[in-house]
């Protein structure tokens, strides 16, 4: 019987695109691969995604064996799934590239961004003891306005209410300047320079705000593809 749902092609491009190109797929294998495995983690990090559709999504990847469920209820990645990785960093870069992302446009979102953030952050850097950081968007809407991360250890929270503690520093940006920084768009430091990025509080931790709060995978990846281009870093 014909498959009236695939290409009907036995070539592998298509055989891995009738799994891997449904809409919303590449941004699920985006926060598993980021290390999400909870339904209501990789929810966060795809919020306009229906939650029915996301189970239906995770269901089809467990039943192509890319994804597997364990006791626990967690997603983790398969073998086959964890092969996606460089295929998806490769998305990001070509997007990150080649597709213009307007700074006035509506796909700037603080809660993703933050979302994003918290995974990057790099606590060995940090002092030792409880860090709280607070961040305050003047473009966002008033419910997403203002985010704290609480930092302890190696454990990093994400808070859209106020935790209750001391507040070590504030920063004060807009999503359309940090969202392009983030992403490798725009460079961080002429930011700060012009105080499109406002940090506020230890001084410490002002003055190493590059240094902990590490930008995107993809940004770090760009930046190490234009070095090899240049011929500045090794493969």
């Amino acid at each position: 019987m014909t498959n009236r749902t695939g290409y009907g092609q036995f070539c592998p491009v298509a055989k891995a695109s009738e799994i891997l190109t449904t809409r919303w797929t590449p941004l699920i294998l985006r926060e598993l691969i980021s290390g999400s495995s909870g339904f209501n983690e990789i929810h966060r990090g795809v919020p306009l995604m229906s939650r029915a559709l996301l189970a239906s999504r995770l269901r089809e990847l467990v039943a192509h064996r890319i994804v597997l469920r364990d006791g626990s209820g967690a997603y983790r990645l398969t073998e086959a799934g964890a092969a996606l990785g460089p295929i998806i960093i490769a998305m990001g870069l070509w997007g990150q590239r080649w597709v213009e992302s307007a700074a006035d446009g509506p796909d700037w979102d603080a809660g993703v961004l933050m979302w994003d953030m918290r995974r990057r952050i790099d606590t060995a850097v940090l002092p030792p003891g409880r860090t709280v950081v607070q961040f305050d968007y003047s473009d966002a809407p008033p419910e997403l306005r203002r985010w704290w991360l609480l930092i302890e250890d190696d454990d990093v929270d994400l808070c859209q209410s106020d935790p209750g503690f001391e507040v070590d520093l504030y920063i004060a940006t807009s999503v359309r300047v940090m969202g392009p920084v983030w992403i490798g768009q725009r460079p961080l430091a002429p930011a700060i320079e012009r105080e499109e990025i406002r940090a506020c509080g230890r001084y410490d931790l002002s003055r190493s705000l590059g240094r902990w709060l590490k930008l995107s995978v993809i940004a770090e990846q760009a930046e190490r593809s234009a070095r090899r281009r240049m011929g500045s870093v090794a493969p």
